[in-house]
Order: structure tokens, then sequence, then C-alpha cells
């Protein structure tokens, strides 16, 4: 079975396995000198982890469980914190924010924090990116730039960065306009006077040596770039950190286009190969627009877990990764029965189509056996109906559809009703209005109800979706089925759309649906 999935996944069109076969091509001759391959995701500590944080971690490790399946080189996966940046600007969304104002500029790690929990602002938010990884499961070593520039673990890159200044200076500087070129320095020393992260012209004095000279405050002064004396520009620091972890694989959003291509160019005149990787398209929102953590447009992860479980958030971010998608509610109920279609597909799939169907890349191959009985939609809309229900009487309408329905028996379905009810509230029920029918649609109505009477509770859904089905085309004709279905889920759901009405009546109950018939017609 592993050779098979092997031979398949050297074939694979689906792309975690695609970029997995630039890694097997990096490394031709078995694993490199360091004896595995290392996969890197990169984290800015200046604000919380969001939804974009949880996507390159997870379509991250996706291509590193691809390339575990086509090779037996062991990997690692390190999560980097930039947290020896200097605070540009003070977070919307933190308290004590005079006294922050007081420290901008300095490392984030010498920046006290404003909840008052941790030794500094970026201790804080570490902890809460290592908290939020290991709630997803996600396996990885945390690594943090001020260690590693204060321990000397990257002193050997930055004298070789002294030792090519100029050779980053002429990929760096066309890049930037007139006034930038004047100030601009690879190297920013860190301040003895103030400790801010200065942005000043600097002169290299002893490369071997790791020594500068610079003007602080009008002093001249010579420092030493070692030992977290100084860090590097971020384009520059990020190829530096590629060299001295020796990376081979980060993938970053299409906004990093440009940083990706000159630190890869800054790699190659450091004297290393750039690690492999891809740019991935961004969320937009209801309107199209980028999706800004300052402006607050799109989802949060909190807000999609609300209402979703994580495999459908799993599920939308493998989907079309260099394809931009819009990111609000209305996608999390389609992307949720989207996941559950594929799982239910999965087991009769054969290999191929296995390795390209998106539940194999969310469950490393691993997927659950455990089917669902009904759809998401259709929860959704026995929720909406039910109007202000709990999980409790949802079960006794379940019982209708699904004779053996429990927590008990189906744990994934009790959790979707958790999350059915949570969009309802939030998003569905402000939006409901049912209309009244025009006399073509109350006749088709009436003639609903005397064949519901006639068949009773124990009819099935499907001698039910045939029923509504012949009605249509005895009042609206087939070519406008579309119409009669419409009228049905706007005159008795108040939705614009809705599920398949058989299904609907057999979970709702007969009786209950007549009631829905009557109330329309009085």
């Amino acid at each position: 079975m592993a050779n098979d999935l092997r031979a398949a996944a050297l074939d694979s069109k689906a792309w975690p396995f695609e970029e997995a076969r630039k890694l097997l091509k990096r490394y031709p001759n078995g694993a490199p000198g360091k004896g595995h391959v290392l996969f890197e995701t990169g984290y800015g500590p200046s604000g919380l982890p969001h939804i974009g944080t949880f996507n390159e971690v997870l379509r991250t490790t996706m291509v590193r469980r691809a390339f575990e399946a086509l090779s037996d080189i062991p990997t690692r996966l390190i999560a980097f914190s930039d947290d020896m940046d200097g605070l540009r600007k003070v977070p919307d969304n933190v308290p004590n924010q005079e006294m922050l104002r007081g420290h901008l500029g300095k490392p984030l790690t010498q920046v006290p924090d404003p909840f008052g929990k941790y030794e500094s602002f970026a201790h804080h938010n570490n902890a809460m990116l290592r908290e939020f990884l290991d709630r997803f499961g996600f396996e990885y070593e945390f690594l943090s730039a001020t260690d590693c520039y204060h321990s000397g673990r990257f002193d050997d890159q930055l004298k070789n960065v002294l030792r090519h200044y100029q050779g980053i200076m002429d990929v760096m500087l066309p890049t930037l306009r007139k006034e930038r070129q004047a100030t601009y320095s690879p190297v920013l020393p860190i301040s003895a006077k103030s400790g801010i992260v200065l942005q000043v012209p600097v002169e290299v004095v002893d490369a071997d040596q790791g020594l500068i000279r610079f003007e602080d405050e009008g002093e001249t002064v010579t420092q030493s770039i070692l030992g977290g004396k100084a860090k590097l520009q971020w384009k520059v620091d990020w190829a530096m950190r590629w060299v001295a972890l020796d990376v081979d694989y980060e993938m970053a959003g299409k906004d990093l286009i440009d940083s990706v291509t000159q630190s890869g160019k800054i790699a190659r005149v450091l004297g290393a190969r750039p690690p492999e990787g891809f740019n991935y398209e961004m969320f937009l929102d209801e309107k199209g627009e980028k999706i800004s953590k300052s402006k607050g447009n799109g989802l949060s992860l909190e807000q999609w877990l609300t209402y979703g479980p994580e495999e459908s958030l799993a599920f939308y971010a493998y989907r079309e990764p260099k394809k931009a998608k819009s990111l609000h509610m209305g996608v999390i109920p389609r992307a949720v029965d989207d996941y559950w279609q594929f799982r239910a597909n999965y087991p009769a799939q054969p290999i191929e189509q296995k390795l390209g169907n998106p539940v194999h890349h969310i469950h490393n191959g691993d997927v659950p056996s455990a089917p669902l009985p009904i759809s998401f939609g259709l929860l959704l809309n026995l929720v909406g109906v039910l109007g202000d229900a709990d999980q409790a009487q949802v079960w006794g309408y379940l019982a209708n559809y699904v004779p053996d329905a429990s927590a008990a028996n189906y744990p994934e379905l009790a959790r979707l009703i958790g999350h059915a009810l949570a969009y309802h509230r939030d998003f569905v029920a402000p939006t409901l209005v049912r209309r009244k029918p025009d006399e073509k649609e109350a006749a088709a109505l009436r003639e609903l109800d005397k064949e519901l009477a006639t068949l009773g509770e124990d009819a099935d859904a499907e001698a039910i979706q045939n029923h509504v089905y012949e009605i249509g085309k005895a009042h609206f004709g087939k070519e406008a089925l579309r119409d009669w279905f419409k009228a049905l889920y706007e005159t008795l759901l108040g939705s614009a759309q809705g599920p398949r009405m058989g299904s609907f009546i057999k979970l709702y109950g007969v009786a209950n649906s007549r009631r829905l018939i009557a109330e329309a017609l009085a």
C-alpha cells in the first residue's frame, strides 16, 4: 500500500504534491548534509495570531506531509517569530496604549507586556502563537529571533552580511525611492543609549569582528552587531535567516512576492540557495477588497470556528491557494457541506483520486469514516423554521429523518448542531422574511398540502420529493420548476434558497410542514 501511495503521489496533480516534488528535485541524491529537510513559517508578533497564521502553517504542514509521502528524508518545521522587530505602531486591540507609545522603536522583546502577564509584549504574543498552534495540533519547533541574535546563533551570517555589504546594497538600492536610498542600511544597530532599533546609514569597520560605525544622537559610535546589538532590515533579515538555518521551504502571500525575490537574490549573494516555496493569493471580503487586520473586514478565526468546524476551514484553505477567495460569513455553510461531500466520496475512490481529494491532506491520509446523515444546509433550514430552538429540540426532529439520531451515535453531527444554532442566531435569523404566495403559487401549495395529508408521516423523503416535483410540473411547467422551488423557499422558509424539499419535509415532519403551508396561505 505504501509503495502504491508513493507511486501515485509522484504523479499527483494535487498542489501539496507538486510543491513536495520541488524538494525532491532539490535533493536528488538523498538527504542534505544536515540530515533533514527544513520547512519554515514566519510570524510577526506585533499582533495576535489570526486566520492568516493558521492558513500558512496549515498549508506548509500539508506540503511537509506530502513530502514525507514521497521521501524517507526526515523533516522539521520551524515556526519563527520576528520578535526583534522594532514596535512601529501601537495596536488598536491592546490595553495600556499610552505606556506602549513610550516604547515605540524598541525591539518587541524590550517592550513591556501591556497585559501584564509576560516579561515583554513579544513574549506575550509568542505565548499566544504557541498556544494557538498547539490548539490545532500542529507539529513544529518554535524559534525566536531575539534568542537567535542574542545567543550568537546568527553571528557567522551577520559577519557574512558585512563581508557582502556592497553586494547586498547593489540588490536593494535599485528597489528603493531616491530619498530612501540616501539613508538605507541592511544593518539596523540597536542604540546603547535609547534601546531603539535605529534606521541610520552605517559604515563597515571590520566584517570579521562584526564592527560598524554610525551616528547616534549626534555622536559617532563604533559598535558590534553581534550578540543582539543589531538586527537586519526585513528583506536582508529573511535572507540571512534562510542561510543561517538552512531553510529548504517557505511559502508567502502574494503581497510578499517582491520580498521573496529580493531576499532570494540576497541569499545568493551570501553564497546560499534560497528555499523552495510558492506565493498564495490573499483572502477578500464580501466587496472583493483585501482583508486587513486594521480595517477589521473579513472573518476572524474565532468567528469561523463559532459557525463551522476546523475541518471546514482547513478545506477552504486547501482549495485553490493561488486563487483569490472571499472570506465572509456566507462561505461557511458551503465549505462545511463540501468538506463532508468530499469526505463521503473518499473511501470508494482509487488511490489517484484520494490523493487529489482535499480531505486526504486535511487528515494526512487518515480520513475518519463516520458518516454524516444530514447536510449542514438542511440542518440550517431546520433550525431556521424552528426559530429559537435548543439542541434537544433539534435532536427530536432529527429522529424523523435519522432513526438512531443521538449525540452518542453521531458526535460530529452534535458539533454541527451547535454551529448551526449559532449561525442561525447571529447571521440567518435577522435576514429571514416569509413572503405571501401569489395566486398561482397558492394553488400549488394547496395541492401539496392535500398530497401530504394523503402521504402521512411515514412517507420517505424520495416519495415526498417526487410529489413536490410533479406538482411543480403541473402548475409551473417543467421549464419553470426553478420558480416553484424558489416560491417554496421564500413562502415557507423565508429564504431565497433552500434544501431538497422532500428531505426537509421528512426532517421537519409532514404535520409541521402542513402547518407551514397553512401559515403561508393564511
